[in-house]
């Protein structure tokens, strides 16, 4: 009889329960596409009074991750403790030190320390596997290592954090603030008591940096990830955008330029006939542009813990059947050094939304300001408060109002420019609300 594969599973937290359960239902399933059995033999969690609702009568009980990494009981270690460093990264360093194969979830392991993980796994011939990393149950990691080995990919963007959109979405359709649809995401465990790596865009970049590694095959650049998040959207961004026919999404975008890789992660305009626009709540989705396919979208659960689960066993079932191709697609001496496109030669269409004082010869003002760097408006939306006491005989409050502006394809560096001017010609009564437009 063919030898089982034996698991270590470090970390029994949602994600890990439905691991040990998922391995157990699916046991003989796994077992015939792997061609050998899948089992569990050890745990590591910190408590081992929780009652987790799952028989571990058969596994050996580790209170120190690291020490189950290295037990000869264990073929493959399950890291799923998350953190780039601590107990996790010991653990993951500590079973490829041993020769054994690695599945993890653990972007932010990956986008430190994924390349040095990588290379001590070639040196040890062992796997390391990351499915479930970058848009939990969407296998897109698959995609962009195996299954698109035959096309030139240009673009990689999607949304990658279900808090995010689900923020956005509630926000949309209930026009609701920031503020308020947060404090729901985390009743509902969906965000954080600490929300700032998935609101202000962080987790999202350390998962756009992992797919362009893969995309691009260049060495993996965390650091060259430009990053906003979406705590400064109001409705009202909301409601100009869908006016203008666009939802407003966090993307991550991974572009090949004649200047570099682009990567950035911001608050995005898309259109609405867009599939993209399409995804609401939770749900994750990556678009790949390549040359053959043209345009291909994963659409998902981007995380739970059965969603997550099925990209951890999905990568167990490959570490069982020996399919154990190199982490990043190709060996690591053999991905290319980055070469950055700045954000300041970004060349796009962008909203605009300024407050500006409700006079004459602001609006012309501002015209100007643009005119003067060559940026070109498509359009212009000014919208007055019907509360504004005090009007001239033309309409005019003296008051803040909001002035729209979408402009056609302008460099970043000429938008920031032209902002920087209008504030210093006293235009501006507020700072501006800048969003990106991706068109299809």
């Amino acid at each position: 009889m063919t030898q089982a594969l034996r698991l270590g599973i470090a970390g029994l937290g949602t994600v890990g329960a439905s691991v040990v359960r998922m391995v157990a239902r699916r046991a003989e399933a796994i077992g015939a596409t792997a061609g050998r059995p899948v089992v569990v033999t050890a745990v590591a969690a910190r408590d081992r009074s929780r009652d987790r609702g799952l028989d571990l009568s058969g596994a050996t009980w580790f209170d120190d991750p690291v020490a189950l990494a290295r037990s000869a009981e264990v073929d493959c270690v399950v890291e799923l403790i998350g953190g780039a460093e601590g107990k996790a990264r010991e653990t993951v360093e500590a079973a490829l030190a041993a020769g054994k194969h690695v599945v993890t979830a653990n972007k932010a392991l990956l986008a430190k320390h994924g390349p040095a993980l990588a290379r001590a796994a070639e040196a040890s011939g062992a796997a390391l596997a990351f499915e479930a990393s970058a848009a939990g149950g969407i296998p897109v990691v698959k995609a962009l290592r195996e299954a698109l080995a035959g096309n030139r990919i240009s673009r990689v963007y999607g949304i990658l954090n279900g808090t995010c959109n689900y923020i956005l979405s509630r926000m949309e359709l209930e026009g609701l603030t920031f503020e308020a649809c947060l404090k729901d995401a985390q009743a509902l465990g969906y965000a954080e008591a600490d929300p700032t790596f998935d609101v202000e865009g962080f987790d999202t970049a350390h998962k756009l940096a992992i797919l362009t590694s893969l995309a691009f095959g260049t060495e993996l650049d965390a650091e060259g990830v430009s990053v906003e998040g979406i705590s400064a959207i109001t409705p009202l961004d909301l409601r100009m955008a869908d006016e203008l026919g666009y939802r407003i999404k966090l993307l991550g975008v991974a572009e090949a330029t004649a200047g570099g890789i682009e990567q950035r992660v911001h608050p995005t305009m898309v259109p609405k006939s867009s599939a993209i626009a399409q995804v609401m709540g939770v749900t994750n989705a990556v678009t790949i542009d390549t040359d053959a396919l043209r345009e291909l979208t994963l659409i998902g659960p981007g995380a739970g813990g059965e969603a997550t689960a099925s990209a951890v066993v999905a990568d167990i079932a490959d570490v069982a059947a020996g399919r154990t191709p190199p982490a990043f697609g190709r060996p690591v001496a053999t991905l290319t050094a980055p070469v950055r496109a700045e954000m300041q030669r970004h060349e796009g269409g962008y909203y605009i939304r300024l407050t500006v004082h409700d006079r004459p010869g602001v609006a012309a003002g501002v015209a100007t300001k643009m005119a003067e760097r060559e940026i070109s408006l498509e359009s212009i939306l000014q919208h007055r408060s019907e509360s504004a006491a005090a009007r001239d005989r033309h309409g005019r409050s003296g008051l803040p109002v909001p002035l729209v502006l979408i402009t056609y394809a302008a460099t970043e560096a000429a938008i920031r420019e032209s902002l920087d001017a209008m504030a210093a010609d006293g235009l501006l009564s507020e700072p501006p609300q800048l969003i990106r437009i991706e068109r299809e």
